[in-house]
């Protein structure tokens, strides 16, 4: 079993920036394929990022340029680190691990999530 705890979230101005961490125990999840998805108010969960357990790395188009997903295995931790954030990037950001090892856009191929973290960016 594995536990995934994000944090990092908070309230920035539009054209800031914030780095979330996603901190897994229970099992070492370098082999992993890990993942950040987010959902805002009223709509359905989105794909943000992935990172696969090579290093090889996925974006949703629009935060792609913005947005860099990387992971540290030494510290069982993933980030995401998120520039020039604009309001619609506001929504709960969630982290999902895979035991599979891939980066997948699809949230129905990760088998552990986080709780969430809030992002709330202001114009």
């Amino acid at each position: 079993q594995v536990q995934l705890v994000e944090s990092g979230g908070g309230l920035v101005q539009a054209g800031g920036s914030l780095r979330l961490s996603c901190a897994a125990s229970g099992r070492t999840t370098g082999t992993y394929g890990m993942g950040w998805f987010r959902q805002a108010p009223g709509k359905e969960r989105e794909f943000v990022a992935a990172i696969n357990l090579r290093g090889g790395k996925l974006y949703l188009d629009s935060v792609t340029g913005r947005f860099t997903i990387s992971r540290d295995n030494g510290k069982n931790t993933v980030y995401l680190q998120m520039n020039s954030l604009k309001p619609e990037d506001t929504a709960v950001y969630f982290c999902a691990a895979q035991m599979a090892g891939a980066a997948s856009r699809i949230h129905n191929d990760y088998d552990y999530w986080g709780q969430g973290t809030q992002v709330t960016v202001s114009s």
